[in-house]
């Protein structure tokens, strides 16, 4: 039973990861894109060049849900490394409730009020022809977290699996 959910939580980071892929993709055009026209052109968008700092911020931020199912987070691999395989998924179980778990809501709560000021406002970039609706970029912030806490239900399945000797000890 474990297993099966813990695929599930394994299928929607796949899912993730997937769209901050493609995201990549569109952001590495968008950047050509621009490159081409201010050096070939000499002329150049605004509101292209804030595409740019967005859609990398939403690859950045999505990505990281995508990266704890991939178990590439970063730890003190010194000391992890040398541990045993039960020892590290109670590290990975205990870390995920202390230190991930509380830091999500944390961020998700304290960054919601940030996204509706921007809304009630209606925030446009300060910048003449940059992007409008900056409360679109905003709720990314909380919404890239939760998509993490998702991904921490499936990391933390992943090792319970692992603890009760069920799953395999490679990445999800």
């Amino acid at each position: 039973m474990l297993i099966k959910l813990e695929r599930c939580f394994n299928k929607f980071s796949d899912i993730i990861g997937m769209i901050a892929a493609t995201l990549l993709i569109l952001m590495l055009i968008n950047v050509f894109y621009d490159a081409i026209m201010r050096y070939l052109f000499k002329t150049g968008s605004i509101a292209m060049q804030e595409m740019e700092w967005h859609l990398f911020a939403i690859v950045f931020l999505i990505g990281i849900a995508y990266t704890l199912k991939e178990d590439g987070h970063v730890r003190v691999d010194i000391v992890y490394d040398h541990l045993s395989t039960r020892t590290r998924a109670l590290i990975n179980i205990f870390g995920t409730f202390i230190l991930l778990i509380p830091l999500c809501w944390l961020i998700i709560t304290g960054s919601f009020g940030f996204v509706m000021e921007a809304y009630e406002f209606s925030e446009i970039s300060g910048d003449p022809g940059g992007l409008t609706h900056r409360y679109l970029i905003k709720a990314v912030i909380p919404g890239s977290f939760v998509l993490i806490l998702i991904s921490a239900a499936g990391f933390v399945l992943h090792n319970i699996n692992i603890f009760r000797g069920t799953g395999t000890t490679g990445k999800p």
